[in-house]
């Protein structure tokens, strides 16, 4: 009977271990806009949290969508809105998207640092990515053909731009990058890029540009106030968040959180 006792006693103490080490676990995938930030918030949510690990990853938007379509994901970081297409397939598979908008961005528009031109409207930014504007000396500047850098078609940015600036295609000489720090350390080298990039990803090494919405609007940069490329950032869950992944978008829509997002260079809701 002691034996008994003694070895209940023992396999409670473990069990009571096991517990306090076991943690809960949260996968959290897609936008590169959004991972440096949600990384951020993440760090600080578990220095909080000591039982919960949180993982976050990039690869675009899309591919955060995907993951959560395929049941790979509990959120997924997204740049943009789901499609109706992605939403039927996720329906389709059994997932329910729900989307929270936790933050904003304004997405830069860059050049290099040696570029004599500071503003553009938004109808010459257009016709500068469908390739209908090739050199600079067309916008005023000097005799230099243009390098376009932008995303890839996985990116919620690439889409978000060619549907707010182009209205087309791309030219098919953009220069395709993975992501936002692809794009910087590009145009920090190449005398004629352009580059658009999040907010949180610019660097003192290269020039930002004043964006107008059209030739009678004034020209403002994206750390000011109306500025014209300004989003929302999304994440989608499968269903009404709940348990750990309740808790993690709670603490980013809270005030604690909303500063960090302030402080790592986006806008708060």
């Amino acid at each position: 009977m002691k034996k008994t006792l003694l070895w209940l006693v023992c396999f409670s103490i473990f069990i009571i271990g096991c517990a306090k080490k076991e943690k809960g676990f949260v996968r959290i995938k897609g936008s590169d806009t959004e991972v440096n930030l949600v990384q951020r918030l993440a760090e600080v949510f578990m220095e909080k949290n000591p039982k919960l690990s949180i993982a976050v990853t990039g690869g675009g938007s899309g591919v955060g969508i995907s993951a959560l379509i395929n049941g790979e994901t509990d959120i997924a970081n997204s740049s943009r809105q789901m499609k109706e297409e992605e939403i039927k397939k996720a329906k389709e598979k059994g997932i329910n998207p729900v989307e929270t908008a936790f933050a904003r961005d304004r997405l830069a528009i860059i050049t290099h640092s040696s570029l004599p031109i500071g503003s553009l409207t938004m109808d010459e930014l257009g016709k500068v990515y469908r390739g209908e504007i090739t050199n600079w000396k067309e916008l005023g500047g000097p005799n230099l053909n243009i390098t376009l850098y932008g995303r890839t078609s996985a990116s919620g940015t690439y889409v978000y731009f060619r549907e707010k600036v182009l209205g087309a295609d791309y030219s098919p000489n953009m220069r395709q990058m993975i992501g936002n720090s692809q794009i910087v350390e590009a145009v920090k080298r190449d005398k004629g890029s352009i580059g658009y990039v999040g907010i949180g990803y610019l660097v003192e090494e290269v020039k930002l540009l004043k964006i107008a919405k059209d030739k009678d609007s004034p020209y403002i940069s994206p750390l000011e106030k109306g500025y014209p490329l300004e989003r929302e950032l999304y994440q989608y869950t499968n269903g009404e968040p709940s348990a750990n992944i309740l808790s993690f978008i709670q603490f980013e829509l809270s005030k604690e959180g909303q500063k960090i997002v302030a402080e790592e260079g986006y806008i708060p809701k």
